[in-house]
């Protein structure tokens, strides 16, 4: 059974934002199963949901679970960095709350043939949008020694990435590389055995990567957070969960831009019009020890949420 994570925690969150508001607008970025908001408008009767998804599986699924409240529900096969887009094309101009969970979804992992895992074999694609796009069995297969090693370096933080890179090419020239076992025993024996003791699964920072690269997946989150802080209604909240560092630091960064003053340093006093328009009400916070015993997939998460105070 998917139990979406930090459920209990996000509600907290959203709650003063939805009763600021006689007709509230909650706009869920990533919908997956829709987790999150069947909960929310369960609770909020007055609740209008708006739902983004690239999964068209996932738009299924939640299509048919939310399809109980009838007209308060809208969704939109989209990628999130269309957020402002999207909000306008059901007729919105601002918005109440907003919720982002970051990255691959549980039924993206659990569903083999997606290529996500790398426990279990499939081939190799990895796209969150199955209708278009590149697949990691491209990359792998065609990009250059240098743009490989580049992604595993950068989005799996990956020490060995010259050398797993070395050991792709030279398989592929061999036999083009297309299934997620195939790819793993690679990373495993490029990685040197004293570095495989620790750490998990040696291929995970490689299929992170490469899941990254194939969904383009920091570069929308870094459009799309202004666009959904724009839209945010004076006591209009935003929450995200992130579930590794390189997707938290854009969003810790995102959000310390718009909870500090413009005004110099050095002035005793805040210049008219340059105060903080948004105030922190989460900062990095992690899932409680209870959630994690009941919901692996929340070890990793950290959560952070700001409320806009000024127009």
């Amino acid at each position: 059974m998917h139990i979406s994570v930090a459920l209990d925690k996000c509600i907290d969150l959203l709650t003063p934002a939805i009763n600021n508001s006689t007709s509230p607008v909650f706009v869920d970025a990533t919908l997956g199963l829709g987790g999150h908001s069947f909960e929310m408008l369960n609770r909020f009767p007055n609740l209008t949901l708006i739902g983004i998804d690239r999964d068209t599986q996932a738009i299924a699924k939640a299509s048919a679970r939310l399809s109980q409240f009838g007209n308060r529900v809208h969704i939109a096969h989209s990628v999130f960095d269309r957020f402002n887009e999207v909000v306008k094309s059901f007729g919105f101009e601002k918005i109440d709350a907003a919720l982002f969970d970051l990255g691959v979804s549980s039924m993206q992992l659990d569903q083999a043939e997606r290529g996500f895992s790398y426990s279990q074999d499939a081939p190799l694609d990895m796209r969150m949008d199955q209708s278009q796009g590149i697949t990691a069995e491209e990359i792998v297969n065609t990009w250059s020694h240098g743009d490989l090693a580049r992604i595993l370096r950068v989005y799996g933080e990956e020490k060995f990435a010259p050398r797993i890179a070395d050991f792709i090419i030279r398989e592929r020239e061999i036999s083009p590389i297309t299934s997620t076992a195939t790819l793993s025993a690679l990373v495993k024996s490029a990685i040197p055995a004293a570095a495989r003791r620790t750490g998990g699964n040696p291929s995970k920072r490689t299929f992170q990567a490469l899941r990254i690269a194939v969904n383009n997946e920091l570069e929308v989150i870094e459009s799309a957070l202004p666009q959904a802080l724009d839209l945010l209604n004076v006591g209009g909240r935003l929450v995200v969960l992130s579930f590794q560092s390189l997707e938290d630091r854009i969003v810790k960064e995102a959000f310390a831009q718009v909870t500090q003053s413009t005004s110099p340093r050095d002035l005793p006093i805040e210049l008219p019009g340059h105060q903080a328009k948004f105030k922190l009400i989460a900062k990095g916070e992690s899932a409680s020890d209870t959630e994690i015993a009941l919901n692996n997939r929340a070890q990793s998460v950290r959560i952070r949420a700001v409320e806009r105070v000024a127009a």
